[in-house]
């Protein structure tokens, strides 16, 4: 894909793919037959389609980046270097009867599940017209199955978990994800969802993000123990998978679906990757000073677009055909900004503050949310 120099890492701007990389992404499959099976047995449409989504999530995050940078929003919150995780993970799931409550980083979770890409964009914007109506920039849509997050990512683990307790009872063999980043094991409330979950035996797969760093704190500095081991403790069926390889995501996923529909949950599945940017566009200057040149060097190398058009080329898929999918996917995207863009004006009313349900008194009346 084109890149961008005034918004890409500099390390993906004249990306070639590496020898070392090729063989490691062949060795990932080749290591586990039954993921190469499932990635094998995907048509020509679908990795098309794949790569129309992972597209999809790095462009929404350019053209986020470039409203911070034209002074639309103040900052954003970027999954760059880890879309891979997203759209292989949710690429495995249905729709029409699982759920996922994704975080931040995790936005293209939210347009694979059927929202509009405006909505993601809307939702930075604070319109009266967005997901949230303008309460928060954290977005999702129960009525495409998207479970809103909130900034304490640990409690997306028992309110999902509940969430999966219900698909279990609803008996539809739905499945519920949602990903956990490495310092959102440390918290409590990641703790008792994980438990309960396990102890449950509930349909729901927990996606553990491992980017290397807990907001400004590299993990080294905020854990001691093993994530390869830690769903162990908890009686969690635990497998990794390589989280800038996007097949192997796909295909780990899938796997720990089938064994959920089976009634063989809960899944935890390890996914190393790395954060290619700041915890949001304020402090990229202080990621690159955490951790040493040479890590964003090797995992620059990892770039999950690069990798998978490299895939794809060696698939048989043609230069014109991807360059054809870019261009479809950049105007999309850029439609979608414009169209979030003509709604700016349309901010939300004091009174809509509230969530529907708290009287004029702070009293809480109920629960039900009147449309927005």
């Amino acid at each position: 894909m084109r890149r961008y120099r005034a918004y890409d890492p500099p390390e993906y701007l004249d990306w070639e793919i590496h020898p070392t990389e090729r063989a490691r992404w062949q060795e990932t499959l080749q290591d586990h037959p039954s993921r190469r099976d499932r990635v094998e047995a995907l048509s020509h449409a679908r990795l098309l389609g794949l790569y129309r989504d992972l597209l999809r999530n790095r462009l929404l995050d350019i053209g986020l980046k470039r409203w911070v940078r034209q002074g639309v929003i103040s900052k954003a919150w970027l999954g760059t270097g880890e879309e891979a995780v997203t759209v292989g993970s949710v690429s495995a799931l249905d729709p029409e009867r699982d759920w996922v409550c994704p975080m931040i980083r995790n936005a293209g979770a939210c347009f694979m599940m059927g929202m509009p890409l405006a909505d993601l964009f809307r939702g930075y914007l604070a319109t009266s017209d967005g997901p949230t109506g303008g309460r928060d920039l954290h977005v999702g849509d129960t009525s495409r199955r998207v479970l809103q997050p909130i900034s304490h990512m640990g409690t997306n683990v028992p309110v999902m978990a509940g969430v999966a307790l219900g698909l279990e009872r609803e008996g539809r063999g739905g499945v519920a994800l949602t990903f956990i980043g490495d310092g959102a094991t440390k918290s409590g409330e990641c703790h008792e969802g994980l438990n309960f979950a396990a102890v449950q035996g509930l349909p729901i797969l927990f996606i553990l993000q491992d980017n290397r760093v807990a907001l400004g704190t590299r993990a080294s500095a905020h854990g001691a123990g093993r994530l390869d081991r830690w769903g162990e403790i908890y009686g969690l069926e635990t497998v990794e998978a390589d989280g800038n390889h996007i097949l192997d995501m796909y295909a780990a996923t899938a796997a720990g679906v089938a064994r959920c529909r089976k009634g063989e949950g809960p899944v935890l599945l390890l996914a190393r990757t790395f954060r290619m940017g700041g915890h949001a566009t304020h402090d990229e200057r202080e990621a690159r000073e955490t951790f040493p040149p040479e890590l964003f060097e090797a995992w620059g190398r990892r770039d999950p677009v690069g990798l998978f058009e490299t895939h794809l080329a060696e698939a048989g898929i043609g230069e014109s055909e991807m360059e054809q999918v870019e261009r479809e996917v950049t105007e999309e995207v850029d439609a979608a900004a414009d169209e979030a863009l003509a709604s700016r004006h349309l901010e939300p009313e004091p009174e809509d503050a509230l969530y529907p349900g708290i009287s004029e008194g702070g009293v809480l009346v109920g629960l039900q949310r009147r449309p927005i």
